[in-house]
């Protein structure tokens, strides 16, 4: 019980991604009616708990280098006041990262317990939290020109688009969850990994670690937050940066999905490394972040024209924000839960 009391911080958080990040996946379809939202929630918590479950490991092990945390309450501590932080930013209007107010945690546990920080694995996750969306836009602006060309030499009728359509909003949504949860589930349980006194279950001649077993409750964390708020977020989509209609949404969720596996694919890494080629650092990357960078690709590919600068500069001082406020909120929650209610926290 005291177990579930501790973890509850990274469920929060998982609850707190799985209301607001699901609708960069499927938010589109749902919100013009393309795609029912129970079957558009059924399909990303399925797809999403299995990238978590299969490939999460690899962000996971990037969020250790930039600090391992060795107390279960410190991790609690950290997890929760990420989560405060997401929320608390929401409520005020401002953009947040679950990815960033995690990092922005682990920074503020490292200044607490007088450890030094990584500064290079905290560089691999800032150039990442800078180029992601770049290379975003670039697979958008690609795709849709790609598709554009496409629809106009195939001339297909408008009934059977809308059929097409809606198939490719699912199947590039079920990828687009799988890649979500193997991303961003290190966001959600990554800093219980080292303290969590889970042993191994062995389930139809499977083998499930301590890792995959934390991966999997975080996983229906975040499928609980699909199913129980973001349906709202889901409904509002389209009305911010620039105005999507179903086939340029589906070439952001295509886009986002690419990207997100791309920096979380420890079996691409290996390849690459197999090859003597650079690698692809694996890192927990802000899914809004790169949905933007998608978004700005399709404006790009209308000349610019449509793009809301002034949102998009509140965006991004909402991504230097968050880590800063993440990181002071966790070093005064640690000093009271070490000084007031006597628990190691490091």
């Amino acid at each position: 019980m005291l177990l579930l009391l501790y973890l509850s911080g990274g469920l929060f958080l998982g609850w707190s991604l799985g209301a607001n990040d699901a609708s960069n996946i499927f938010g589109t379809a749902v919100s013009t009616r393309m795609v029912k939202f129970r079957t558009a929630a059924i399909i990303a918590s399925l797809f999403l708990i299995l990238g978590a479950v299969i490939s999460g490991a690899g962000t996971s092990q990037t969020l250790g280098e930039l600090g391992s945390i060795t107390m279960i309450a410190g991790a609690f501590m950290v997890a929760l006041s990420a989560a405060f932080t997401v929320l608390w930013m929401t409520r005020l209007g401002l953009p947040v990262s679950t990815s960033q107010a995690i990092v922005g945690s682990i920074i503020g546990w490292n200044l607490f317990a007088g450890n030094s920080i990584d500064f290079y694995a905290l560089s691999r996750i800032v150039f990442t939290w800078i180029f992601s969306p770049i290379l975003a836009a670039i697979f958008a602006w690609l795709i849709y020109l790609i598709v554009t060309k496409l629809f106009s030499v195939a001339r297909i009728h408008l009934f059977r688009l809308d059929s097409y359509t809606r198939i490719s909003l699912i199947a590039v949504g079920a990828f687009g969850a799988y890649s979500l949860g193997a991303n961003n589930i290190a966001n959600v349980v990554g800093v219980f990994i080292p303290v969590v006194p889970f042993t191994d279950i062995e389930f139809v001649g499977i083998t499930f670690n301590s890792a995959q077993q934390l991966f999997l409750l975080g996983g229906i964390a975040i499928a609980v937050g699909i199913f129980t708020y973001s349906k709202r977020v889901m409904l509002t989509v389209g009305k911010g940066l620039v105005k999507l209609n179903p086939q340029t949404a589906l070439v952001v969720v295509l886009s986002q999905a690419l990207v997100l596996f791309l920096f979380s694919s420890r079996g691409l890494e290996g390849w690459l490394a197999a090859h003597g080629l650079p690698t692809i650092p694996l890192v927990p990357l802000s899914s809004s972040q790169v949905v933007i960078g998608a978004v700005i690709g399709i404006g790009l590919a209308h000349g610019g024209k449509g793009i809301q600068y002034r949102i998009l500069a509140r965006i991004a001082s909402g991504w230097v924000s968050t880590p800063v406020i993440a990181a002071i909120i966790t070093f005064f929650a640690l000093f009271v839960l070490q000084n007031v209610f006597n628990l190691k926290v490091y």
